[in-house]
């Protein structure tokens, strides 16, 4: 349980600081859990278990003093528990990379109804990208092709839709416009690269972004077979950061 007693979910649209040595938004996700040295696991199956992507996070929070560990699986599970690996986390971390293929693959191991019960048991859930989508109802998706998609399967832990790089993909904001407005996906929040939605149980508690500049928006359908877009306003991390010098 995060030392608050909340629910804790970051929704991160995209990395904003290419070449930061540490994601300030990742920062924030281990902050949330109130821990020292967080236990922190990361699951990349949305890339097919890359590797590289494993050595990167573990250099990572290796140096900021988590505990990491990751689970796999591809070809087979890495752990012959991963319902005990996952609930015995401070926080869960998800990689980007297909939201289709990654939850198929959850729901053959059952992962879909441990990420609930880590939820529940106020475990930090937090994710980029296809990370991020796999915890509301749906998003937009290249998972399908280069053109994007809907995708209407995720795990329904907070109501609604998300969509990442929201400025940084031209085709994102129209084509998450016209899915809401025609009522394929249901009224959602959108990040740029950089912002982050921050849920404390199923309510947001605001945007958080690494610097100024990334944003997060409400998107909702306008009743006509438009849809109206809100721009909310972000905290910046790297204005308020809670541990100066990082």
């Amino acid at each position: 349980m995060a030392a608050d007693g909340q629910r804790h979910i970051l929704a991160i649209g995209g990395f904003g600081t290419p070449g930061a040595d540490f994601p300030v938004l990742i920062r924030h996700a281990l902050d949330l859990s109130g821990a020292d040295r967080p236990r922190v696991c990361v699951l990349n199956t949305a890339m097919g278990d890359e590797p590289g992507a494993y050595v990167r996070m573990y250099s990572r929070l290796s140096q900021r003093g988590a505990r990491p560990s990751h689970l796999q699986l591809f070809p087979q599970p890495n752990v012959s528990d991963p319902a005990g690996l996952l609930l015995s986390q401070d926080v869960i971390f998800v990689g980007g990379g297909s939201v289709a293929n990654m939850l198929a693959v959850w729901r053959v191991h059952g992962l879909d109804q441990v990420m609930r019960q880590a939820w529940e048991a106020g475990i930090v859930l937090a994710g980029v990208s296809a990370g991020a989508i796999c915890w509301f109802e749906g998003g937009t998706t290249d998972s399908f092709g280069p053109e994007l998609r809907p995708f209407t399967a995720g795990l329904g832990l907070l109501a609604g839709s998300f969509c990442p790089h929201y400025s940084s993909e031209a085709a994102r904001r129209p084509a998450y416009q016209a899915l809401v407005a025609d009522g394929t996906l249901a009224t959602g929040i959108a990040c740029d690269d950089g912002a982050a939605a921050h849920f404390a149980g199923p309510e947001l508690a605001g945007i958080v972004a690494d610097g100024p500049g990334a944003a997060g928006y409400l998107v909702r359908a306008d009743g006509t077979g438009g849809c109206t877009e809100e721009q909310l306003a972000a905290i910046s991390l790297q204005a308020n950061p809670q541990h100066p010098g990082d």
